[in-house]
C-alpha cells in the first residue's frame, strides 16, 4: 500500500472528473458535427475528418478513464501501487508521473514486447 494514498486519491479523482468532462464534450461535439448542413464536398470531408478525430480522442479518453477508475478501485481495496501481474510495488517515480499505472516497469516492458518475446 502506498503511504500517500490521499495525495494519489485527489490526483486520480481530479483526472477522473476531467476525463468525464472531455468524453461528454467530445460526444456532444460529434453529434453537433452531424447537425451541420454541409453544402460541398470539401465541407463534408472536413466534417468527416472532425468527427473521426473526435471519435479517436473520445476513445482514448474513455480508455484512460477506465484506467483511472481501476486505480481508484485498487486504492479502495488497498492494492494501489502493486503490480497487477507480479504483485511487486510499482516504483515511486512511475506512480508520480502516472498514478493509474497497473504494472511495474519490468512487467510493462514484457507486455509491450508481446507474447512471443515473453516466453524466451
Amino acid at each position: 500500500m502506498v503511504r500517500r494514498s490521499g495525495y494519489f486519491r485527489k490526483r486520480l479523482e481530479t483526472r477522473q472528473k476531467e476525463l468525464r468532462h472531455m468524453v461528454t464534450r467530445n460526444q456532444q461535439d460529434g453529434v453537433s458535427a452531424d447537425d451541420e448542413a454541409t453544402q460541398d464536398i470539401a465541407d463534408r470531408a472536413a466534417s468527416s475528418y472532425n468527427k473521426e478525430f473526435l471519435f479517436s480522442q473520445s476513445n482514448n479518453d474513455r480508455q484512460l478513464l477506465q484506467m483511472v477508475d481501476g486505480a481508484l478501485a485498487r486504492l479502495r481495496e488497498g492494492s494501489f501501487g502493486e503490480c497487477v501481474s507480479c504483485g511487486k510495488g510499482n516504483q515511486r517515480q512511475t506512480l508520480g508521473s502516472c498514478p493509474w499505472t497497473r504494472h511495474c516497469i519490468e512487467c510493462q516492458e514484457k507486455a509491450e514486447q508481446g507474447p512471443a518475446r515473453n516466453n524466451s
